[in-house]
């Protein structure tokens, strides 16, 4: 099956992205807006396939002006889960070291990233997104044409490819050479579910949104999602061949082994890993060169992850929905000229990306922190 996506007039073409994920969505979301064409494939069967992840803070300097840009400001605000933006800080012991309440005026609501990640869909015409389509390589065939192979044998030939397809995106080579490289840190997802009455020392713990407590090479965040779950991330400063030793098929024993890390740690802490209610996921951090970019390459372009990956910042979801909002836009200020606005986009791209990925890490987070505490004052 080849499907040809070229445009046959001198507009902006129909523009093919890869990848269903919030940058993707909220790209497909304003052109549809502005009236330009648009395909999404997507590796996933379905948006039920897996697990969206947990809780998002939307900034109001980039995650919401891309929701504003797509239209969607008022379904998000009903997404919105009211007193998730305290945080509380504590040390190993258990101690409180800072606390910020949630007054309801910060500007990083959070909400959870499949409820996100519905309300865009929902936003699109039904046939948008293609599911079930994984991609499997991409070349150039000249004069701003490409084709993409999915793993099915079919192809999908466009005038515009976007890659919005993450950290192994693969669009990224038809621009560059870069691939992510380990951060020297990964972390372990655990989930307690019912936490008030199941789980009540954590609950109490991690309080009505979020706690970390952290020292240089181990930490561990909480948030609390919707339906009382406790979503904890357990960071650990080690090598990869470290976690390999590691049987994470083995449920108890792989908990037992990322618990011995944390002897000594208040026991309400640890629960948050002892405890859980699901087998604990590795998830090893990986990140592009900061300041990762490319000389132009005609009728393709990368958004969010593929772009710019960087280790967690709390910056990822909105600089991606941010790239698709202003990738949009450019297309749509730039009628018949995909490549003024491709240039257009990557030029403001490039150094917004780079600041983000400098800002992280756990002393910029505290630093983040006590300004919000400063703004809240």
């Amino acid at each position: 099956m080849t499907t040809d996506n070229t445009p046959t007039h001198h507009t902006t073409p129909h523009v093919t992205i890869i990848g269903a994920g919030l940058g993707g969505l909220t790209l497909a979301r304003v052109l549809h807006l502005h009236g330009i064409p648009a395909t999404v494939y997507e590796a996933e069967s379905s948006p039920a396939a897996r697990s969206q992840g947990g809780m998002l803070d939307i900034h109001d300097y980039n995650g919401q002006l891309a929701l504003e840009a797509a239209d969607l400001m008022d379904g998000f605000r009903e997404l919105i889960l009211d007193g998730r933006q305290a945080m509380r800080v504590l040390d190993p012991n258990g101690t409180v070291l800072h606390e910020i309440a949630d007054d309801g005026t910060g500007g990083r609501p959070e909400v959870q990233r499949g409820e996100l990640r519905q309300l865009l869909l929902d936003s699109l015409p039904a046939d948008t997104v293609r599911w079930g389509h994984k991609v499997s390589g991409a070349r150039t065939l000249g004069e701003g044409r490409h084709e993409v192979t999915f793993a099915d044998g079919g192809t999908a030939v466009t005038g515009l490819l976007v890659g919005a397809d993450g950290a192994w995106s693969r669009v990224r080579p038809l621009l560059s050479a870069a691939t992510p490289e380990y951060t020297g840190k990964s972390v372990v997802e655990t989930y307690l579910f019912d936490s008030d009455t199941r789980h009540p020392a954590a609950a109490k713990t991690v309080g009505g949104g979020a706690m970390m407590a952290l020292t240089p090479d181990r930490e561990i965040f909480a948030h609390r999602e919707r339906g009382d779950t406790l979503h904890a991330y357990v960071g650990l400063a080690e090598p990869r061949d470290w976690f390999d030793a590691v049987d994470f098929t083995d449920a108890a024993g792989a908990t037992a082994r990322i618990a011995r890390e944390f002897d000594g740690w208040a026991p309400e802490l640890t629960a948050l890993i002892t405890d859980s209610d699901l087998p604990p996921v590795l998830r090893p951090l990986y990140a592009l060169p900061t300041g990762h970019r490319w000389d132009r390459v005609p009728g393709v372009t990368l958004l969010g992850d593929a772009a710019h990956l960087a280790a967690p910042n709390g910056e990822g979801a909105n600089l991606a929905m941010l790239d698709g909002a202003e990738l949009g836009r450019a297309l749509a200020a730039h009628p018949g000229d995909t490549e003024a606005a491709l240039t257009a986009y990557e030029r403001a791209m490039f150094p917004r990306s780079a600041e983000a990925a400098a800002s992280g890490g756990p002393d910029e987070l505290l630093d983040l922190l006590q300004g919000q505490a400063t703004r809240s004052a």
